[in-house]
């Protein structure tokens, strides 16, 4: 089950942020918890996060607060096609905590999140081939999970 859209501020409670680039765009944060399924079919709860873009002045006129709900929901669309035509090293997918970049064919998968109120838009992923790098990387990390979690890394096989 996914939860509500919610409106995130800094540590002063702002929800407005200003663009560093040009100050007359800004965007507002939203984020929602999301079940997500690997391909081993487990489960893990993830806090999606997305940006909400536009001028200062239509970002202030829509009245956004602190914790606020919204309709719809955070969409997560993975491509081969560089999401960030000026910087091709923007929105790369990587593997959790591992640093190493999903790949297909040895390109690599641009990953970026989208709020919609558009009921019937999915998520588009794209499926890495680089399995082997990837578990490689898992296994140095299951081994330091395994000194400290014995009982869970051999119970769940990880």
């Amino acid at each position: 089950m996914e939860s509500k859209v919610k409106i995130t501020g800094d540590e002063l409670g702002n929800v407005i942020h200003q663009s560093v680039n040009n100050p007359e765009y800004g965007y507002v944060r939203v984020e929602q918890v999301r079940s997500m399924y690997d391909d081993n079919g487990f489960l893990r709860r993830r806090v999606v996060s997305a940006l909400i873009q536009g001028s200062m002045e239509d970002l202030k006129q829509e009245g956004y607060y602190l914790g606020q709900e919204l309709p719809g929901k955070i969409v997560i669309i993975e491509s081969l096609n560089p999401t960030n035509k000026k910087d091709h090293t923007k929105n790369i997918k990587t593997a959790g905590n591992t640093g190493v970049v999903c790949k297909v064919n040895g390109k690599p998968i641009y990953r970026k999140t989208i709020y919609t109120i558009i009921s019937n838009l999915t998520d588009e992923l794209v499926k890495h081939d680089n399995v082997d790098e990837i578990k490689a990387a898992n296994n140095v990390s299951n081994v330091k999970l395994s000194a400290i979690h014995p009982a869970a890394s051999s119970e769940f096989n990880i």
